[in-house]
């Protein structure tokens, strides 16, 4: 059994070894949680640690052995509720990784050159990334937190604390044996999350982002409440049920079995007509949010693509088109496609990175009803 934790970064290392995706920014997040749960707690720090740390169900076995290994006399791991006092590790032994929580890191060299490589990694353009760093950036995609905001539908919900009274259920009320003292029944706006509509340019100039974005497209499945997924190169292609795989690898060998347009020319205006004409009435309901993947680069009829991506708009909440070329300092939408689509985009952002798909969730999240 190894010592007790000697600081974040060197328990983030040992669960990277195991197959975790654990970044710096994360590793600041578990040093932020341990100051708001009870440290003399074995199962307090567990669950801090666990929650920010383990992403998918697979994941908690190996984060339970480097668990157990950095923390001395703890022989098995039962549920909080009952852990009891003397599980709790002494102060020796936790006081390394308190003192560390508000300083800057003390790893040694081997732990900090990890965390540079994978954030050197999110930051790279996935066009320039090679297999093994290719895979490295599919398990932060996979690991990223998706905490989008609710938004209030126009479905009414009885509520203790609702902020109007409901009248017909009030009275309604009245009818019953206590009915002479008529209390005030209340309710409220029901909430929910918004769909989301992701639609994927998997022609030969998208060649080298559309893996990661499907895997980024997988990721979101397995974490809303509502997600559809489309391909489109000649034509468009529904892959949401292929999607619906729990492993990300049986789930894309799905999609590629089902796609037989993958690096092909572009029609980007025939994909939205084709959308807009068989995809509209079913699923615009609820004020989807759309992701578009697409550089742009059409070989179709440009007022077509104006005239569908115009009807588009008016069918969902909100369009967010990205662009890999958008991330490069000089980039500008000159495309043809991209100059027919822009009135109608609410937000142009790049998609070349890890980096970029994270600045994607946290708009996703920070989106208000």
């Amino acid at each position: 059994m190894k010592g007790p934790v000697r600081d974040l970064a060197t328990f983030a290392e040992a669960l990277r070894e195991r197959g975790l995706t654990v970044t710096p920014d994360q590793v600041g997040d578990m040093a932020r949680s341990i100051t708001l749960v009870d440290a003399s707690r074995r199962s307090h720090v567990y669950a801090a640690l666990r929650s920010l740390a383990v992403t998918d169900p697979d994941q908690r076995e190996p984060f339970d052995q480097v668990f157990i290994e950095f923390f001395e006399g703890l022989e098995r791991l039962r549920p909080a509720a009952e852990q009891h006092s003397n599980l709790a590790p002494s102060t020796s032994a936790m006081r390394p990784l308190l003192q560390n929580l508000g300083e800057s890191p003390t790893a040694d060299t081997r732990s900090r050159q990890g965390a540079s490589a994978v954030e050197n990694i999110a930051r790279h353009d996935f066009a320039d990334l090679d297999e093994d760093q290719l895979a490295e950036a599919r398990r932060m995609v996979m690991a990223m937190m998706w905490q989008p905001s609710d938004f209030k539908t126009r479905r009414w919900l009885r509520s203790t604390g609702g902020p109007i009274p409901d009248l017909r259920r009030t009275l309604r009320g009245t009818v019953r044996p206590e009915g002479d003292l008529m209390p005030i029944v209340r309710r409220q706006r029901r909430k929910r999350q918004r769909p989301l509509i992701v639609i994927a340019d998997i022609s030969g100039s998208m060649e080298k982002y559309a893996d990661l974005f499907l895997v980024f497209a997988h990721a979101a499945h397995r974490r809303l409440d509502e997600v559809e997924v489309f391909t489109f190169s000649t034509r468009l292609t529904r892959v949401t049920e292929e999607l619906k795989r729990r492993d990300t690898r049986t789930a894309l060998d799905k999609v590629s079995a089902t796609v037989d347009d993958w690096s092909g020319g572009t029609k980007i205006g025939a994909a939205f007509a084709e959308w807009n004409r068989l995809w509209s009435r079913r699923l615009s309901r609820g004020g989807p949010i759309a992701l578009v993947l697409s550089d742009g680069w059409d070989c179709g009829d440009p007022d077509l693509l104006r005239l569908e991506m115009a009807r588009f708009s008016r069918s969902v909440h909100r369009v967010i088109w990205l662009n890999p070329l958008a991330a490069r300092a000089d980039y500008r939408p000159a495309t043809r496609g991209m100059q027919a689509v822009l009135p109608y985009v609410d937000h142009l952002l790049p998609a070349a990175s890890v980096s970029d798909l994270r600045g994607v969730v946290q708009l996703l999240d920070s989106m208000t009803p």
